[in-house]
């Protein structure tokens, strides 16, 4: 059987698109890792297929992220401009912030004082006075109200009572 050149257009149905996606991600991979093994070279395929699916090949003992390194290096090429370092930058400062709360959170919750200095121990004290005080004052307004409905309650059962009575 011969093969037959097909021409080369979008496949609209979308079942032998799916087959035909599949075949060839095979064959370009295979191709990848023969280039690799005969060539002794670095590979990396990377393949979007839609929004959410990425395949990825790479050679062993490397990665995707050292072969954008060496491509960046060797074309003087940047890949990742100002507005993703700035991104990143601040993703690294956000983790930063998260991972000192996550240790004040502890020292809050009395534990991990160990690695505390007096100044920070009387920082610490002074947090948590403050935010005991915080909480009495909240028992004392819930307390009151309390009371006041209490009281309240009692007023209208006397005014019931007086009203039974007197009818």
């Amino acid at each position: 059987m011969v093969r037959r050149k097909i021409e080369i257009k979008k496949i609209e149905n979308s079942v032998k698109r799916r087959g035909t996606y599949s075949k060839r991600r095979q064959g370009l991979f295979k191709k990848a890792k023969e280039i690799n093994v005969l060539c002794d070279a670095k590979v990396s395929v990377v393949i979007v297929h839609s929004p959410t699916k990425m395949i990825e090949f790479c050679s062993p003992n490397t990665t995707l992220a050292t072969q954008v390194q060496s491509y960046q290096d060797i074309s003087r090429t940047k890949l990742w401009d100002a507005k993703h370092e700035d991104l990143s930058k601040e993703i690294d400062r956000v983790d930063n912030e998260n991972r000192n709360l996550q240790i004040r959170l502890r020292h809050l919750n009395g534990e991990d004082f160990k690695s505390l200095q007096l100044p920070e121990l009387i920082d610490l004290e002074d947090t948590l006075e403050t935010g005991l005080r915080r909480v009495k004052n909240q028992k004392m307004e819930v307390f009151n109200k309390i009371v006041q409905h209490d009281q309240d309650l009692e007023d209208e059962n006397k005014l019931l009572r007086y009203m039974l009575v007197r009818n």
